[in-house]
């Protein structure tokens, strides 16, 4: 019990500068601009991160676990060009099973594309930052090739409506990045799976010798993030009713890399926090509102945003 308990303010310390970040950022931001405080901004704010938002929280095991995923972005954009040409291949009177279909044919190919992945770095034993780096090709190309190198719409007007879908006032992306966030951080912190994802994180030698399945821990967790990935290809089309291959997940992966960053997991592994991941995602959503209401030029987004980076980082080296 002493255990848990030491463990357990641990992590609520962890999670202080995250979440005072998070409060101090709110505060100014809502001071500065009166546009910025209202409810739909705000709103429009967590629908806005909720696709790369759900990518960070499997990032977030990924890296818990001492590897990386760069080609997430590309799965996105092949999944969800896959889920709707599937889709219209149905006739029509048959809307709601289309829907299912892309549901289910965009959250199989993002666990297949994940487990290819896990299988490159588990298996083949390949560096987690080349494996990923060449299937963020594979995976572009294969996004550009079934869409003919342009943009697939849909045509199922359910799949319209799911996408501007609120309950209760609040987005269903929304909604959807909450439940994740819960699930996942249950998944982290109170499960065998959890404590060995940040074993091997931590040291892979030593929970290899501790008769952890190093290999597959590994594996699994590049599935969670292709899982992660295809439900959130599902919710990003049917926002727009289409998926652009050559745009659609660009920079999703840096995005997801600073959102566990920001919330205080560790690059090198054993340390992560999903609760935290949370924090970051909304972070760099204020931080690029915000930007946009002030007039900053979007090209300049990236500056700030590499900026919130390197504090966060630095902020770990000195803890």
């Amino acid at each position: 019990m002493i255990t848990i308990d030491g463990q357990m303010k641990r992590d609520m310390k962890s999670l202080i500068g995250p979440y005072l970040a998070l409060a101090v950022l709110l505060i100014a931001c809502c001071i500065s601009d009166e546009h910025f405080r209202s409810t739909q901004n705000l709103l429009n704010i967590t629908r806005q991160v909720s696709y790369s938002g759900l990518i960070a929280l499997g990032m977030t095991f990924v890296i818990a676990a001492g590897g990386i995923d760069l080609s997430i972005g590309s799965i996105l954009a092949m999944t969800g060009v896959l889920s709707i040409l599937g889709m219209n291949l149905l006739p029509p009177g048959m809307e709601t099973v289309g829907v299912l279909a892309a549901l289910g044919i965009s959250v199989a190919a993002g666990t297949a594309a994940g487990a290819v992945n896990g299988l490159l770095v588990s298996v083949g034993k390949i560096p987690p930052f080349i494996a990923t780096l060449g299937t963020l090709s594979i995976f572009r190309s294969l996004a550009l090739y079934f869409a003919d190198a342009g943009m697939v719409a849909s045509q199922n007007p359910i799949y319209r409506d799911i996408g501007s879908y609120e309950l209760l006032g609040i987005p269903l992306p929304t909604i959807v990045l909450i439940v994740f966030t819960v699930l996942f951080a249950v998944l982290l912190r109170n499960t065998r799976f959890g404590r060995h994802v940040c074993a091997v994180g931590s040291n892979e030698k030593v929970a290899f010798y501790s008769a952890i399945p190093t290999g597959r821990v590994k594996f699994y967790t590049y599935m969670l993030i292709g899982f992660a990935a295809g439900i959130s290809a599902f919710l990003f089309g049917s926002r727009l009713n289409s998926v652009s291959s050559t745009s659609a997940g660009a920079s999703y992966e840096l995005d997801a890399i600073a959102a566990v960053i920001i919330g205080g997991s560790s690059m090198s592994g054993g340390k992560a926090s999903v609760i935290g991941t949370f924090a970051g995602i909304l972070i760099l959503g204020i931080v690029s509102n915000v930007l946009d209401m002030w007039g900053i030029s979007i090209n300049l987004q990236g500056l700030v945003k590499g900026l919130v980076i390197l504090v966060a980082v630095l902020i770990q080296r000195v803890r």
